[in-house]
């Protein structure tokens, strides 16, 4: 006879709460890194609390951030591939964090035995490829401006279930020039601009507020309402006036 008693039911988030054959609960201090670009992909990362970010760096020595990861967020997933490689970028914390360092052979084996895992982590892996392919078209399509109000609003989390984090963590203006692909005194001239608009608070920390939305939303900032000077048209007034003036002299 089974022993119902005896069976358990496997739960992903037990699983991912704690230390256990082949995973380990890690701590790491901001600008600690998980791993890093060249370092042999041999686990996968699930980050239970704290933020932390995605880089790579080119052969000339550039540095550019691909992605920004919280909570919740699985990171080192180049592990799986079957053929294990080379990190293909390196994962720094951004705040303090708590993290499950999951073996490879241990999360292949989870994976095979428990579909509600599976279905985690596709669903994750689903939501990750959908989140870059919002990042390029943003990149492609979006001024800058814009791109620099999205990044926020993600850092804040607005769009995710509960309450937004709308004291975003420490970053520099260097790490979202990065991100968005422009300078960081473009970047300096869009927070003031925010700021002054009261779409962002921003005192050291970045403090973000909803109405950030209506740049996204709406396409447009409250004062695009008004019509820009065209720096043509008082030349061509000018010239009419000169011609009629020598009209009535003559």
């Amino acid at each position: 006879m089974v022993d119902l008693d005896a069976i358990t039911t496997f739960s992903p988030a037990a699983f991912l709460a704690s230390s256990g054959l082949g995973r380990g609960v890690v701590e790491l201090k901001p600008q600690q890194n998980f791993f890093a670009q060249g370092d042999l992909a041999d686990s996968v990362f699930f980050l239970q609390k704290g933020r932390a970010k995605l880089t790579v760096v080119s052969k000339a020595g550039k540095e550019a951030t691909i992605t920004l990861l919280a909570a919740q967020d699985f990171v080192g997933e180049e592990a799986l591939a079957s053929v294990p490689g080379l990190r293909l970028a390196t994962a720094t914390a951004v705040t303090g964090c708590t993290a499950l360092r999951i073996a490879r052979d241990e999360m292949v084996r989870v994976m095979h035995e428990e579909h509600a895992f599976t279905d985690l982590f596709l669903s994750f892996l689903l939501a990750r490829s959908m989140r870059v392919q919002a990042d390029l078209v943003d990149q492609l399509f979006n001024s800058s401006e814009k791109r620099l109000a999205r990044i926020l609003l993600l850092m804040a989390e607005f769009g995710k279930p509960g309450d937004p984090e709308t004291l975003i963590p420490p970053v520099t203006q260097e790490t979202l020039a990065d991100m968005i692909g422009t300078t960081r005194s473009r970047v300096s001239f869009f927070m003031n601009r925010f700021r002054k608009l009261g779409f962002i608070e921003y005192n050291g920390r970045i403090r973000v507020h909803k109405s950030l939305l209506n740049v996204i939303l709406h396409d447009q900032l409250p004062d695009d309402n008004a019509k820009k000077p065209n720096l043509t048209e008082g030349t061509r007034t000018r010239v009419r006036s000169a011609r009629k003036s020598a009209g009535v002299r003559k």
